[in-house]
């Protein structure tokens, strides 16, 4: 039996969830702020107990939207964990795992604040079989004016605004479902092809690792 283990570090807080089946998961978050990056190590050693590394099957992590350095520093996390133990990497959206916990069925815009007064935005369709999480607009970057005509053009039944205060690690069992979802379908993405979304960053986006 093989586990899934899930990071979400894209909002000030460290969010880490396994699972070797939909009955079986366990979470935890912790809110570190700006010292995410001197415990996750630790307590994903700790948290990973009573299973150990050979027990891994795949690695999910978000890839953002969120903060620059938090959103990295769990990439990088995943992609070195899939590299050394030879293990798929799924790259899950912060935005696609809001709406998936969210479990409101139609279709959910998500958003919330980027840089300079502009919006990250996705939009997403839930049918009530809980596996069916389609995107209808992938995760972008949109001045406010076009966020707003997107909205008025897809008519959302759901629309959640995120505040930049939020604590996305809530959301990891998310992000855990979905990549389950990926790898029960057969997808076993390489730890390479592991990259964060910046939205204002694409040539960071395409260096990382290199």
């Amino acid at each position: 039996m093989k586990y899934g283990l899930a990071l979400h570090t894209s909002s000030p807080a460290l969010g880490l969830a396994i699972s070797s089946n939909a009955d079986d998961v366990r979470c935890q978050t912790w809110d570190l702020g700006r010292e995410t990056s001197n415990y996750l190590h630790p307590y994903l050693l700790e948290f990973l107990s009573p299973q150990t590394w050979q027990d891994l099957g795949w690695i999910a992590v978000a890839n953002g939207p969120g903060g620059f350095t938090g959103t990295r520093l769990a990439v990088v996390t995943a992609r070195t964990l899939g590299q050394q133990l030879n293990l798929p990497v799924f790259t899950i959206s912060s935005l696609g795992a809001i709406a998936w916990q969210s479990q409101q069925v139609g279709s959910i815009a998500i958003s919330m604040c980027a840089q300079r007064g502009e919006v990250f935005g996705a939009v997403y369709n839930r049918s009530i079989d809980p596996q069916d999480l389609t995107t209808i607009l992938p995760d972008s970057v949109f001045s406010a004016t076009d966020w707003d005509t997107q909205l008025a053009h897809l008519q959302p039944l759901h629309h959640h605004i995120i505040p930049q205060s939020a604590n996305l690690a809530d959301t990891v069992v998310g992000v855990l479902a979905l990549a389950q979802i990926a790898y029960d379908r057969g997808e076993r993405p390489d730890w390479s092809n592991a990259i964060p979304f910046y939205g204002q960053h694409p040539i960071v986006n395409s260096s990382i690792g290199k």
